[in-house]
C-alpha cells in the first residue's frame, strides 16, 4: 500500500529535523524573550523606527494573537507581530520585529527572489493539498493511472521549488535585520549577538521544511518509477 512503501524511510530524517528545529526556535526564543533589551524598546517600537528610518512610514506595524505568528503582509503592507513581540522590551523581541522589517525592506526595493516565492505561493499551496491526494489517487488505479501520478507529482514539485526559493528570502531578511538594528542604532551592541541566535534558530526552521519536502518529492519519484 502507498502508506506502507518502503521509501517513507526517508521521509524520518525531514521529520526529526523538523521537530528538533521548532524546539530549537522555541526554546532559544524563550531564552532571549527574559533578556530585557539594553534600549528597552519594545518590538513594535523596534519596527516602528527601521520602517521610518527606511522611508516605509507607510507600512503600519499591527498587533496579531497567536504565538510566533509574526509576518509580513506585502498585498496589505503591514508588519504583523505577535503580543509576545509586539509588546516586549526583549532582545528576542526585537530580533524578530527587525526580521519582519527585512521583508519589508525586500518587498521596497524589489528582491528577486521574494517576487518568486510570491508567485510560487498559490501552485505551492495546490501542490501542499492535492499533490499527494492525485499521487495516491493514481496508484489505486494501476498503470492507468500513471498520468493522474505524474500530475500530483509535478503540483507537488512547486511546493518543494516553493520551499527552496523561501530560504533566501528568510536568510536575507535575518541580514537585513541585524544591518538595520545597527545602522539605525535602534539595537544595543551587547544585544547584537543574542539578535542574531535568535535569527538563525528561526532560520533551522526553513531548512527543516526544505528538507522535509525535497525528502518527501524523492519518496513520490521513486514510487513512480517502481510502477513503470
Amino acid at each position: 500500500m502507498f502508506m506502507f512503501h518502503w521509501s517513507a524511510l526517508l521521509l524520518i530524517p525531514g521529520l526529526l529535523l523538523g521537530l528538533w528545529a521548532q524546539q530549537r526556535v522555541v526554546s532559544t526564543f524563550r531564552r532571549f524573550a527574559g533578556v530585557p533589551a539594553g534600549n528597552g524598546l519594545t518590538g513594535r517600537e523596534t519596527a516602528r523606527r527601521i520602517l521610518n528610518a527606511s522611508g516605509l512610514q507607510d507600512v503600519a506595524v499591527e498587533r496579531v494573537p497567536g504565538q510566533l505568528s509574526d509576518h509580513y503582509d506585502p498585498v496589505k503592507r503591514v508588519v504583523r507581530l505577535s503580543e509576545a513581540v509586539h509588546d516586549s522590551a526583549s532582545v528576542a523581541a526585537q530580533g524578530v520585529a527587525a526580521h519582519e522589517c527585512g521583508h519589508a525592506l525586500q518587498h521596497q526595493q524589489g528582491y528577486a527572489a521574494m517576487q518568486w516565492r510570491w508567485m510560487l505561493l498559490k501552485p505551492a499551496g495546490l501542490g501542499t493539498t492535492l499533490g499527494p491526494w492525485l499521487v495516491l489517487g493514481g496508484f489505486m488505479f494501476g498503470q492507468g493511472g500513471l498520468l493522474l501520478v505524474d500530475i500530483g507529482i509535478a503540483l507537488f514539485a512547486f511546493a518543494v521549488l516553493f520551499q527552496i526559493v523561501t530560504l533566501p528570502v528568510e536568510f536575507n531578511a535575518s541580514r537585513r535585520a541585524v544591518a538595520q538594528l545597527q545602522a539605525v542604532g535602534v539595537v544595543a551592541p551587547q544585544d547584537v549577538q543574542g539578535v542574531r541566535t535568535v535569527l538563525n534558530a528561526a532560520g533551522l526552521t526553513y531548512v527543516a521544511a526544505a528538507a522535509s519536502a525535497i525528502l518527501s518529492l524523492v519518496q513520490l519519484l521513486i514510487m513512480r518509477r517502481e510502477r513503470e
